[in-house]
C-alpha cells in the first residue's frame, strides 16, 4: 500500500519578509524625503515672495517722500535749508504726508539704529517743527518699514552737474540747498543687497 504525500501550502519565509520590510521602508523614506522637500521649496518660495513684497513696498514709501522733499527754511531770509542725512539715517520736511492723506507738509525721519536684525522705521509729524521750534498737540505717526534689517546704508548725491558725486552726510543748514538724489541701499538675511536712487524732484522743479 502506497501513500501520497501532498505538498505543504506555500508561505513566506523569515527572509522575504525581512526584504518586504526593507523594500516598504525605504519607499517610505524616498516619499517622506520628497514630500519633505516639496513642502520646503513651497516655504522658501512663500517667504522669498513676501520679502520681495516688503522691499516693493518699502521702495514705494520712500520713493514718495523722497522726491516730495521740500528745501523747508525758517524763514525767507535764511538760506539754510532743513536736510539732516547720515549714513544711517535722514529727517527732512516732504511735501507728502500719508498720514493725513497727503494733506500738507510734514517732517519725515527714516532710521535705523544699526544693530543687525534691527527694524527701521519712519516717523512722519505734523506741523513742522524745525531749527528748534517747540509747540504743543499736532500728529506724529511712527511706522515699521522693514522688520529685520542686517545693513542699511544711506549716500547723497551732491547737486553739482559736472560730476555724479555721492557723499555719506548731507547738512542742510551747511550746504544750504538740497541733495539731487538719495541713494539707499538694503541687505536683510537670505536676500541680495537691494538698491533705489531716487531724486529730489521738488528740488529739481524749482531749479
Amino acid at each position: 500500500m502506497s501513500v501520497k504525500i501532498g505538498r505543504r501550502c506555500g508561505g513566506f519565509t523569515l527572509i522575504e519578509m525581512i526584504l518586504a520590510i526593507s523594500i516598504f521602508s525605504l519607499i517610505a523614506v524616498i516619499l517622506y524625503g520628497a514630500l519633505y522637500l516639496g513642502r520646503r521649496a513651497v516655504e522658501k518660495g512663500t517667504l522669498s515672495t513676501e520679502a520681495a513684497q516688503k522691499e516693493r513696498m518699502l521702495g514705494s514709501f520712500l520713493s514718495g517722500y523722497v522726491r516730495s522733499a521740500f528745501p523747508y527754511r525758517a524763514s525767507a531770509q535764511d538760506p539754510s535749508v532743513f536736510f539732516n542725512g547720515e549714513s544711517s539715517s535722514l529727517a527732512f520736511v516732504s511735501a507728502l504726508s500719508r498720514g493725513l492723506g497727503g494733506r500738507g507738509m510734514a517732517k519725515v525721519t527714516v532710521a535705523w539704529d544699526g544693530r543687525q536684525g534691527s527694524a527701521l522705521t519712519l516717523e512722519e509729524e505734523m506741523p513742522v517743527r524745525v531749527f528748534g521750534v517747540e509747540s504743543s498737540g499736532g500728529y506724529r505717526n511712527r511706522m515699521v518699514l522693514y522688520p529685520e534689517v542686517d545693513e542699511f546704508r544711506v549716500d547723497y548725491l551732491s547737486p553739482d552737474d559736472t560730476q555724479d558725486q555721492w557723499v555719506e552726510r548731507w547738512d542742510g543748514a551747511e550746504k544750504k540747498t538740497l541733495p539731487r538724489a538719495v541713494r539707499f541701499r538694503l541687505r536683510t538675511a537670505g536676500r541680495p543687497e537691494r538698491e533705489w536712487v531716487l531724486p529730489v524732484m521738488i528740488k529739481a522743479l524749482i531749479r
